[in-house]
């Protein structure tokens, strides 16, 4: 077991919060999932979500660069086998099905 600290829990509106000591390190606004196991809070960090690409950052930055939008014909992809294709691949990987 780690360093031990105390937290105070308090009421904030209709829920308990648990104030973390600034030690430990904790991100504000990070979403936790909490599990109850033999009378303990576990709790656990949510994965942060992907930051979405803002392309009016980039628009127009590839200016004279010689680069072209890929014609229509060039956009058509050979057939190919794929794996969910395949009955065996299907039935190992998705059961149900």
């Amino acid at each position: 077991m780690g360093i031990e600290f105390t937290a105070k829990s308090f009421k904030s509106g209709n829920s308990i919060a648990i104030r973390i000591p600034a030690a430990l390190g904790v991100e504000p606004d990070r979403e936790w999932t909490v599990e109850e196991k033999d009378g303990d809070l576990i709790f656990h960090p949510k994965a942060k979500p992907n930051r979405k690409f803002n392309i009016e950052k980039v628009r127009g930055c590839a200016a004279g660069s010689g680069l072209k939008p890929i014609k229509s014909e060039d956009r058509i992809f050979e057939p190919r086998p794929l794996r969910w294709d395949d009955a065996d691949w299907r039935g190992k990987h998705l059961p149900g099905e």
